[in-house]
């Protein structure tokens, strides 16, 4: 059976069914187009934002302890660095115990504050290039994205770098005094309080450069402009009240001149004095101090 074409549609307004009171049909009134569109659409429960996360706590003694765990048991599979930061300084102490094998007091007046500069040069090059690795990995994005304070962070990078400084501090003054033969008037005990004190400044430092470091070539490079300064006027190769004027101001500012004179005061003095006490707050101080501008500093890069 064939059927005909379909009638369009009608066009016009559509009849209500109902009609005036003169007999005309009443159209239906139909709203617009763009008010329909207008109309706002029920809210989705799915795409709801999330209820606020609660902020981590500043510091917890066990994300902390957490974090240094994680930092050694990486380090643990990194024999280069364990072998840079505990035996470069005492294989350094040894050779230079023998540079000046004709002349053993020279080592004696020298050896004692080289005992603390060399693990704070080491301990900041390894820290700073190792935290920039764990930048770099993306390693320490993700922990800033879990719920970790900050001075959790830096405080257990500068737990588990402070324990390896012990370990190096210690093999370093055993093997300055007891086997290479510094002879020191104060107590040995003394001589190593200093060099762990001059390890965590180094450790300290190394935390805070390693921020403004894009790559670890970036990082090597900040050692002439943070250590090398300092090395030339910490009063180790001329009496810093013998510089000039300016450079002894600024010297008086640097905490590694602090470090020798401590180690200058076990030198020559048998009991502890005012001066050693002084010198030992200020070292400690400043590693504080950076070390707090390091956490201040501590931002995640990608958002």
């Amino acid at each position: 059976m064939t059927t005909g074409p379909t009638p369009p549609e009608p066009t016009g307004p559509t009849h209500t069914g109902r009609t005036a009171t003169d007999g005309t049909p009443v159209p239906a009134t139909r709203a617009p187009a763009t008010a329909q569109a207008d109309a706002p659409a029920a809210p989705d429960p799915a795409a709801a934002p999330p209820p606020p996360s609660t902020p981590p706590s500043p510091f917890t003694g066990a994300r902390t302890l957490a974090t240094a765990t994680r930092v050694l048991r990486q380090l643990r599979h990194d024999p280069r660095s364990i072998a840079l930061m505990i035996l470069v300084p005492c294989v350094m102490l040894f050779l230079l115990r023998y540079v000046f094998d004709a002349n053993p007091r020279t080592f004696d007046s020298i050896g004692a504050s080289l005992l603390g500069i060399f693990p704070l040069i080491t301990m900041f090059l390894v820290t700073s290039i190792a935290t920039l690795r764990e930048r770099t990995s993306g390693t320490l994005e993700r922990l800033l994205a879990m719920p970790l304070g900050k001075a959790d962070l830096i405080g257990g990078y500068a737990l588990a770098f402070g324990l390896i400084a012990v370990v190096q501090s210690a093999l370093a003054t055993a093997l300055a005094t007891w086997v290479l033969g510094l002879e020191v008037i104060g107590s040995p005990w003394l001589l190593l309080l200093v060099a762990l004190l001059d390890a965590l400044l180094g450790t300290a430092l190394g935390l805070f450069v390693s921020a403004f470091a894009s790559s670890e070539f970036q990082a090597v490079q900040f050692m002439p402009a943070v250590i090398f300064p300092q090395l030339l006027l910490c009063g180790l190769f001329t009496p810093r009240s013998a510089m000039h004027p300016v450079l002894e101001a600024v010297s008086d500012a640097l905490p590694m001149s602090y470090a020798v004179d401590g180690m200058n005061e076990v030198l020559r003095h048998a009991d502890v004095t005012g001066a050693f006490v002084r010198d030992a707050l200020v070292v400690a101080g400043c590693a504080v101090l950076v070390l707090a501008l390091g956490a201040a500093t501590l931002r995640r890069r990608t958002a």
